[in-house]
């Protein structure tokens, strides 16, 4: 048996004219090489894309954008903004989405709170698209171009539209693109002849994990997209339970949620 537990790493990217410069970074660039080198020796050998004194910019309003505003701000960056596509949300629930669905509020995390007391303003710019990085003069970026967009509901669904005059240009010396997971990288599937999802995930019923590979299994955010570690544990628990029945034809390993008729074929 095999388990594919890759997770999901492969990051969207933001193909606009610069984005080859210098200081241009997908986000898990910065974030890995950070803590590779702060467990390694407390960032003393430099091997880290350093902040420090520069003019950062976040591009993706998710948790792993905030992990890169509270890195870049314990770096000592000189400034920093965290732009989001999408329009900020309300304070408090829509009439469209009421308990006990996901509140879709604004929340300010650990870095949002730290940049404003740092610098005495929240990062965050919402409907924000960027449409270019500028060079330096040296191959470096230096600057991008920015434009804001509105909301609109066409037919049920939600359609952007750039507003006129409102492209500007900012400062940055250090940009991060943070703008979420495509899912798990895509040669593993195609060598072993694994199925994809419509997400492009590792196609696998939760609670049975099996793929449509006879003794390849698939568990985590290379299965589910990216998540919670807490899911990981879930489905790892669970994968080990199900692949121990199949080699074996029973399991007494713990894992709640887990069927084995069903990953037995016999539900």
């Amino acid at each position: 048996a095999v388990l594919l537990a890759t997770g999901a790493t492969r990051a969207r990217d933001l193909p606009v004219p610069g984005r080859d410069l210098d200081g241009v970074h997908l986000a898990m660039e910065f974030l890995t090489a950070n803590t590779r080198s702060f467990l390694d020796c407390k960032l003393a050998d430099g091997r880290f894309i350093n902040a420090k004194d520069k003019n950062v910019i976040v591009i993706g309003g998710g948790d792993t954008g905030a992990d890169c505003v509270g890195t870049a701000l314990r770096h000592g960056c000189r400034s920093i903004a965290n732009f989001e596509l999408l329009a900020q949300p309300p304070d408090g629930r829509a009439p469209g989405n009421p308990w006990p669905t996901w509140p879709k509020i604004l929340r300010t995390e650990y870095a949002h709170e730290e940049s404003i007391a740092r610098f005495g303003a929240d990062p965050r710019a919402y409907g924000m698209i960027t449409k270019d990085f500028i060079d330096n003069g040296q191959g470096r970026v230096g600057s991008l171009t920015a434009a804001r967009v509105e909301w609109t509901q066409e037919q049920g669904k939600p359609v952007m539209n750039e507003i006129d005059g409102s492209a500007q240009r900012w400062e940055a010396d250090l940009v991060l693109l943070a703008m979420g997971f495509l899912g798990p990288e895509s040669y593993i599937a195609e060598a072993l002849g694994v199925s994809l999802d419509a997400a492009s995930n590792y196609q696998a019923e939760h609670g049975v994990f099996t793929t449509d590979v006879p003794g390849v299994f698939a568990a985590g955010d290379c299965r589910r997209g990216q998540s919670l570690v807490v899911w990981a544990i879930n489905e790892g628990r669970g994968a080990a339970r199900c692949i121990d029945a199949y080699l074996i034809g029973s399991s007494h390993l713990p894992a709640p949620g887990v069927s084995l008729g069903a990953a037995l074929g016999s539900e």
